[in-house]
């Protein structure tokens, strides 16, 4: 009884964490104002983290460059599962301008599964915002919440 109450309420209360593969950081503004009074995504219940450790939902901007591809990797094994992975922007998805470039190794999917795409370059935060909600149901599916 006690464990369904506990799962309940952590859907409700989304942990986002933020990780930047190479971005140009059109996408990360947009991402940080969506915290802001004007958006106020956070009155879905989702906060900003600092360490993947306690994120439930990762959300990755820029296109994977050689440098990052390491990191990228490392941090999202140190995510719980389940885990719900974000790509946000067209640079994660195409790698967009920077596509054929000497240090971008690929698109998000290459290297790891991708949960939801917002695309965009930047991304309106209208649809970060559509994009969230739906990870945040993806998540509810993949603990086996109601």
């Amino acid at each position: 009884m006690i464990n369904k109450l506990i799962e309940k309420s952590r859907t409700k209360s989304p942990w986002l964490y933020h990780l930047n593969a190479g971005s140009c950081n059109g996408c990360d503004i947009e991402l940080i104002a969506l915290l802001g009074p004007k958006f106020d995504a956070e009155r879905f219940g989702c906060k900003l983290t600092g360490t993947p450790r306690h994120a439930d939902i990762v959300i990755v901007s820029g296109p994977v460059t050689q440098q990052s591809k390491d990191r990228l990797l490392r941090v999202l094994s140190q995510v719980p599962e389940p885990r719900v992975v974000v790509s946000l922007g067209s640079c994660p998805i195409s790698c967009n301008v920077f596509r054929g470039s000497y240090s971008v190794v690929g698109p998000l999917d290459k290297w790891t599964h991708v949960d939801v795409s917002v695309g965009g370059c930047p991304p309106r935060p209208e649809a970060i915002i559509d994009g969230i909600i739906k990870s945040i149901e993806i998540l509810k599916e993949k603990r086996g919440v109601k």
